[in-house]
């Protein structure tokens, strides 16, 4: 997949996050969600998919040392995802959206998504695992926003059916992390019907 359309892939994610995180009940926020977080703390995670972006493009790296996606969720999940760290960010995310939250998710992707009309696709960005391209950052991006699309969609009880282009985009990564792996084989047999996936199985945790 080409430049323009991540891009585009990158902006249905986000409208159809938009689309769910309005049909969260006035009374919804503070209802189980996923884990330890609430409605509240995972719109706020989620909403991180946006808020990074816009932090790092706004701090440019000096050289690429994070080719791909895969490798960013490689270093990420070795450095970055300590589970207690990740729920707190969360948490603390969820609070950050004030009392009115989904009009500040609205805020935050109006803001983000003109911003990024501003930047070219080969600017380096200094994430936290390395220097990496945009163009090459969005794709984790476009993940986090359908993976936890589905859990807020799960949580609030609505359906979801996310947009194609971000959905290809989440597939093709999640096939890319089995071979990185070495879990293709399990990954295929479960989709094939052929038996469940092992207890546990995860590709990014």
């Amino acid at each position: 997949m080409n430049a323009k359309p991540i891009r585009t892939a990158f902006r249905q994610a986000v409208d159809h996050f938009l689309l769910l995180v309005d049909q969260v009940p006035v009374d919804g926020w503070g209802s189980d969600a996923l884990g330890v977080w609430t409605v509240r703390d995972l719109v706020g995670h989620t909403s991180r998919a946006m808020t990074t972006l816009e932090r790092y493009c706004n701090q440019p790296g000096e050289q690429v040392e994070v080719e791909n996606p895969v490798s960013y969720f490689r270093r990420a999940m070795e450095s970055m995802a300590d589970p207690e760290d990740v729920a707190e960010r969360g948490r603390q995310s969820g609070q950050d959206l004030g009392p009115d939250p989904a009009e500040t998710v609205r805020e935050i992707a109006e803001r983000v998504l003109a911003g990024l009309e501003q930047v070219p696709d080969d600017l380096v960005l200094a994430v936290p695992v390395g220097g990496m391209r945009l163009i090459d950052y969005l794709p984790t991006r476009i993940f986090e926003l359908v993976i936890h699309g589905l859990d807020l969609a799960s949580a609030i009880g609505v359906a979801n059916e996310p947009p194609r282009a971000p959905t290809e985009v989440t597939l093709h990564l999640l096939s890319d992390l089995a071979l990185e792996s070495g879990k293709p084989a399990d990954l295929i047999l479960a989709v094939t019907g052929r038996r469940s996936l092992p207890e546990g199985f995860n590709l990014v945790g």
